[in-house]
């Protein structure tokens, strides 16, 4: 799956006109796009932070927070994309991290 274009949609907030989607070639740049969208919402918040850290729990946390997430995954075989959820997205960034730990 890590190779199949996705589309992540995004309510960071209950306003509707909030929504906005992110339009990845892959899942894993999907899954880095959160994370990397998850570190300008600290810097923001901590703009004279040079270096910061963070675990799953954050980033679990902060996927919770948003109003709404989904992921939208192209299936090449049924020629569609497949919907996705918040825990689903969630599993995924586990393993994600996981594999790059492990590299």
């Amino acid at each position: 799956m890590a190779g199949r274009h996705t589309i992540v949609l995004v309510q960071p907030s209950p306003n509707k006109a909030s929504r906005t989607f992110m339009d990845f070639s892959s899942l894993n740049q999907a899954l880095d796009g959160i994370c990397a969208r998850y570190e300008k919402k600290i810097m923001d918040i901590n703009p004279m932070a040079r270096n910061f850290t963070y675990d799953i729990t954050d980033l679990y946390n902060f996927i919770d927070g948003l109003a709404d997430i989904s992921a939208l995954v192209y299936d090449h075989q049924l020629q569609a994309f497949l919907p996705y959820d918040r825990q689903w997205i969630k599993q995924k960034m586990f393993q994600h991290l996981k594999n790059q730990a492990r590299q």
